[in-house]
């Protein structure tokens, strides 16, 4: 058993998401480990970008009213205590309310070295598109 050394809070990177969103890397296990879990923080209006995870991603909101949408329009507003799953491959974006502050704990797993990439990063979400999620 050991303690895990934190990492430094660190910006998200601005080509995958739209707004001011902040994460602590909690976990990126080593083999044979594949979990990985962020703490992620973002800003009113803050989204991620259209993205997919080859092994399913598991959002479990902290804080706030997080918006979480799909490409077939569907979108779910999940409250604080609430926890979303979207299976592997499923095109999403997830972000903040336009009102308020939205903490998630963001867990998935790697599909390991020689199967392609954990995230799949799409284009961004366009401020129509998150208009209409939390219809204004």
């Amino acid at each position: 058993m050991e303690f895990i050394e934190p990492q430094p809070t660190s910006k998200a990177p601005a080509e995958w998401f739209t707004g001011d969103v902040w994460w602590d890397v909690i976990m990126a296990g080593d083999e044979p480990s594949r979990m990985r879990a962020n703490w992620v923080r973002f800003a009113p209006c803050a989204r991620t970008d259209w993205h997919s995870h080859a092994m399913g991603q598991t959002l479990h909101i902290v804080a706030g009213i997080a918006l979480i949408g799909t490409r077939d329009g569907t979108v779910l507003k999940a409250h604080a205590g609430q926890t979303v799953y979207t299976p592997p491959g499923e095109e999403h974006w997830h972000g903040a309310a336009p009102d308020r502050f939205m903490t998630h704990l963001a867990m998935w797993e790697s599909p390991g070295p020689d199967a392609g990439p954990e995230t799949t990063w799409g284009d961004k979400v366009t401020d129509e598109t998150y208009r209409a999620a939390h219809g204004s």
